[in-house]
């Protein structure tokens, strides 16, 4: 690679600034006399949109493959096959001549009802995490970079640019940022793009805490942190933030102010300079990959179609599926002529082609009579003529496939859905099918939760589509024939109703400030802390056929946090086809010092069995397996004590517990002061020898002066124990300072001293 240290001491002030920011809608500035560049990025993130002009942001796309949306490629749960999309994502790159594609999106699904949650792919930040992470690899084998984004809390479109998401530093560190940070680590992305909000009062390109000192800084990012389009706000303020790249250019005024920053000494050289490094070492690295040809787009097709059956997911089936030999389909739905793919915004593909659902089962069941219906309309009207038709059609046939398409103008990038409901169209087509015909199959294409209501007790089955890329008809009826075996469990729960939901009381803000009251306990998190039954868990998916666990094992059953544990178990293909079934592991710590969810999401493995077979599936459970992030301490923390080990085929369907004793080697500094509780006290170990004779004491001070009696209350009414814990160790002492031999604040620093000096 040229030597960048070189080009920045060759370019001018005014390259440098103009580096800083696009020179066109989609392409950086390139420094010819210094032979650097332009550099072309593409959206995504499941196929290129590549448009033929740079400088255009609306023209139609050169046709790329559409890969099914990221609720469906979360619901495969399989980092080999995301893996395998990423290479071949990265193929239609080279090919279309770009150099770094705009994805993947590893934000958190905080509520069902966001408007963008197609394009994310969880609400767990584990599994997103990991499958965020093997994206990246798969794209960036093929030479060509990817824009994890977008970073970070970006989890609603209501007021998008603007609202500042305020979140507490522990749910920011356990649920908000793993993801991210779990795809930096593993995975290296070439550029991290800042989202458009504000986080805790600082927008997302000028949150220096977050891009510097969080992102480069203490997780290592090397590559370029590139600002959503538009994000930013003050261009030299994002620069001291750590925002490198400005897109979309031109922007004149932006390349002004920054010289004129440097000049005035508002900005320190130093700063550009290094933003300067970070995009000269992105640009150089992606010359370095010949660009042009062509890419397989038989072979991709036939990918996504493989994808999208296997992150499909049977939410529902009495026994009809897979069909046996129907001789009369009556096929229903818009969605079924034309297929509902894709989702809107930034993100819409020009396919290369589109499997149309009626043509792949008809070519399935070619002996089959087909007769189609539309039965819902484009728009949000209620047709009750439709409605009829369909009917019409239903009662004479062995089969019904209802194909339902949650419409545009209730899910889009863009804004926020207002309700988890289908259209009353739907509902009502749905009901009017299914009392004429028991076996009746709703196959569901949407982006998000869908709130199934009473209809689904009238169905024979239930397959949840998800937005399945251009092949997703074929996948379809891959599924309903039996030809592939559902395998999709869900990355997001699916409750009862959207009052249910933990974000319901705190969306979507108010006055420019959406609270994130519900914390840690986001999707099954909260349904498990709180019992509220849900739909369909985390974690759930049904299948053709049936799997048995056996012979759970742990590698100790006392182990040291940093040399973590395996976790084993024989997983059997109890039915008559062949099947894959996602081993889930849960950690529950039995108890600890700040609040935890029930259980937590800490491995996982795919595993794909013959008839009769029995694999044995191992899992790894590191040291974060069972640390949780401390405020107090500004770090990630393990402690002392007895932790389950759950190993389930959903968050709600518990196979084996394991219970493994952990040892802490963590050596914590002292956080106790004047305010400290005496069960702050009390809690902290190291400092027990100091503690605990002055404790006794101060117990029996206490009893003495308050009275005491059989049942262990005082003369005032109150269990003395309990009351001594909650209070601050100096106001303790001065209810009774009379007594004692010198000043309670005294008292309390020299324990202080002493206990700090440990």
């Amino acid at each position: 690679m040229t030597d960048i240290q070189s080009i920045i001491a060759n370019m001018t002030l005014e390259e440098k600034a103009a580096l800083c920011t696009g020179a066109s809608a989609w392409s950086s500035t390139p420094i010819e006399r210094l032979g650097v560049p332009e550099m072309i990025v593409s959206d995504g993130p499941h196929g290129v949109r590549r448009v033929p002009d740079v400088h255009s942001m609306g023209d139609q796309s050169l046709p790329a493959t559409c890969f099914p949306t990221a609720s469906c490629l979360a619901s495969t749960w399989d980092v080999d096959l995301i893996n395998r999309l990423g290479q071949a994502l990265g193929e239609e790159c080279v090919a279309l001549n770009v150099d770094v594609l705009l994805g993947p999106g590893a934000n958190m699904k905080r509520t069902p009802v966001g408007g963008r949650n197609f394009e994310y792919f969880s609400e767990d930040p584990y599994l997103a995490g990991e499958l965020a992470a093997s994206f990246i690899n798969g794209v960036q084998s093929k030479g060509v970079g990817t824009s994890l984004k977008h970073f970070a809390a970006n989890n609603q479109e209501f007021e998008r640019f603007a609202i500042s998401a305020e979140i507490d530093e522990r749910a920011l560190r356990e649920i908000y940022l793993p993801a991210f940070e779990t795809a930096v680590k593993k995975a290296q992305p070439w550029t991290v793009m800042c989202a458009y909000n504000q986080i805790n009062g600082a927008y997302g390109s000028e949150n220096h805490w977050l891009l510097s000192e969080v992102l480069k800084d203490e997780w290592g990012f090397e590559g370029l942190v590139v600002s959503d389009w538009g994000a930013v706000h003050d261009r030299v303020k994002a620069l001291q933030a750590g925002l490198d790249w400005e897109m979309p250019g031109p922007k004149e005024r932006r390349v002004t102010a920054v010289i004129d920053a440097v000049r005035s000494g508002e900005l320190d050289e130093a700063v550009l300079n290094e933003a300067v490094r970070r995009i000269l070492r992105i640009v150089l690295r992606a010359a370095e990959t010949p660009k042009g040809g062509t890419f397989d787009v038989d072979a991709h097709h036939a990918l996504a179609r493989q994808i999208a059956g296997e992150g499909m997911v049977l939410l529902k089936n009495n026994g009809l599926l897979p069909l046996k030999n129907p001789q009369h389909i009556a096929m229903i739905g818009r969605a079924a002529e034309q297929a509902h793919f894709q989702g809107g915004g930034s993100s819409h593909i020009n396919p290369t082609r589109v499997a149309v659902p009626f043509k792949e089962v008809q070519h399935l069941a070619e002996h089959a009579e087909l007769t189609y219906a539309e039965g819902y309309p484009t728009d949000n009207s209620f047709q009750q003529p439709l409605i009829d038709q369909a009917v019409t059609l239903a009662k004479t046939a062995d089969v019904a496939l209802l194909y339902i398409a949650l419409p545009s103008f209730k899910e889009s990038e863009g804004y926020d859905r207002t309700d988890l409901d289908l259209t009353a169209q739907q509902v009502a087509l749905i009901k009017a099918v299914a009392a004429i015909q028991p076996n009746t199959i709703v196959i569901l294409n949407n982006g998000a939760p869908v709130a199934v209501g009473d209809w689904i007790d009238g169905v024979a089955a239930v397959l949840e589509a998800y937005m399945m890329g251009q092949a997703g008809g074929g996948a379809i009826a891959d599924v309903l024939f039996g030809r592939v075996n559902p395998s999709g469990k869900l990355a997001e729960t699916f409750p009862q109703r959207l009052a249910d939901t933990p974000a319901y009381l705190n969306y979507p803000g108010e006055n420019g400030v959406v609270r994130y009251g519900e914390g840690l306990f986001i999707g099954y998190r909260y349904y498990d802390a709180r019992c509220v039954q849900v739909r369909f868990p985390f974690g759930y998916g049904l299948s053709y056929t049936t799997f048995a666990y056996s012979n759970p094992k742990v590698s100790a059953t006392t182990f040291k946090d940093v040399d973590g544990v395996s976790v084993s178990i024989d997983v059997t293909n109890t039915g008559l086809v062949a099947g894959k079934e996602t081993v889930q592991v849960y950690v529950h710590d039995r108890q600890s010092r700040l609040v935890r969810p029930p259980k937590e999401l800490k491995g996982f493995a795919k595993v794909e069995l013959q008839p009769g077979e029995t694999q044995t599936v191992t899992i790894e459970l590191g040291f974060r397996a069972f640390a949780y992030y401390d405020p107090a301490y500004h770090q990630w923390v393990t402690e002392d004590g007895e932790f389950n080990l759950l190993i389930g085929a959903s968050s709600a369907d518990i196979r084996a517990t394991l219970t493994v004793t952990l040892h802490s080697t963590l050596d914590l500094p002292c956080t106790l002061d004047r305010e400290s509780t005496v069960r702050d006290w009390v809690n902290y170990r190291r400092g027990q020898p100091v503690f605990e004779p002055f404790m006794q004491q101060l117990t029996a001070s206490m009893s003495a002066m308050f009275g005491g009696g059989d049942n262990g209350e005082g003369g005032i009414g109150m269990e003395m124990q309990g009351f001594l814990l909650e209070m601050p160790l100096l106001s303790l002492l001065e209810f009774q300072e009379s007594a004692l031999p010198r000043p309670a604040a005294e008292i309390v620093d020299d324990l202080l001293t002493r206990v700090h000096a440990l």
